[in-house]
C-alpha cells in the first residue's frame, strides 16, 4: 500500500516533472480534437480526522479511476472524475467495527499551461459529491449519507504518441460526514483523502 509520505514523495516528483517541462518532446495534437478520456490507478489515502472521540478511520486503498474532460480551448477544461463505489473497512482506535462504501463523483475546471510543448502541467478546482451507502456500523451508530464539499488539483500530462499520454495527478478531497450514536450526533469525521494516480489519457 502507498503511504502518505510515499504521496508526499510523488508530489515532489511531479514538481519536478513540471520544471523540467522546457525539454523537447512530442507536442500533444490539438488537431485531435477537445475530448480527453484518461484511466488511473489512483491510491486513495484517508486522512482520518475526528472530532468525535471515537477514534474512527478508513482503509486506504488503490481504486480505479476514469475521468472524461472537454477542451473549450487549448488552456480551458472542465474534468469529470468518476469510479464506482468503493468499499472501505471502518475502524474505531485500531479496531474493526464495520464497513462502508463511498461513491465521490468530481467534477472540476482546469486550466493547463501549453507554452512547454509535449509536457503540459495543469491545475485545477471544483466539487465534489460523495454519497455513502451499504453502512455496516454497530447498532445505534449512524452517519450522514452525502457529503458537499471541495476539491483541488494539480498534474501534468506527458505526450506519448499523437494522441496518447501519461498523466500523473494529485488531489485532495473534501469529504465529511456527521456521526450519530442513539440519535445524538456525536461530531464530525473528516475523510478529506488525498488522491494520487498514475494513468493513460487519449485524446480525440
Amino acid at each position: 500500500m502507498i503511504s502518505r509520505s510515499m504521496c508526499t514523495r510523488a508530489a515532489l516528483a511531479l514538481a519536478m516533472t513540471t520544471a523540467a517541462a522546457a525539454l523537447p518532446g512530442p507536442a500533444l495534437a490539438q488537431q485531435a480534437g477537445p475530448w480527453l478520456v484518461r484511466l488511473r490507478a489512483v491510491n486513495l489515502d484517508s486522512a482520518d480526522k475526528d472530532d468525535t472521540g471515537l477514534d474512527l478511520a478508513l482503509s486506504s486503498k488503490v481504486i480505479p479511476e476514469v475521468d472524461i474532460s472537454y477542451f473549450f480551448t487549448p488552456q480551458f477544461a472542465a474534468e469529470l472524475v468518476l469510479t464506482y463505489p468503493q468499499k472501505h473497512t471502518v475502524k474505531a482506535g485500531g479496531t474493526e467495527i464495520g464497513s462502508l462504501k463511498h461513491l465521490p463523483p468530481t467534477l472540476l475546471a482546469q486550466y493547463h499551461f501549453t507554452q512547454f510543448g509535449g509536457i503540459k502541467p495543469y491545475v485545477g478546482a471544483g466539487i465534489n459529491y460523495t454519497r455513502f451507502s451499504s453502512v455496516e456500523l454497530p447498532a445505534g451508530v449512524d452517519i450522514e449519507r452525502s457529503s458537499v464539499g471541495a476539491a483541488l488539483q494539480v498534474g501534468v500530462d506527458i505526450a506519448l504518441q499523437k494522441n496518447l499520454l501519461l498523466n500523473v495527478d494529485l488531489k485532495k478531497l473534501q469529504i465529511r460526514t456527521d456521526v450519530s450514536a442513539g440519535g445524538t450526533q456525536l461530531g464530525t469525521f473528516k475523510v478529506d483523502p488525498l488522491l494520487f494516480g498514475v494513468g493513460l489519457g487519449w485524446r480525440f
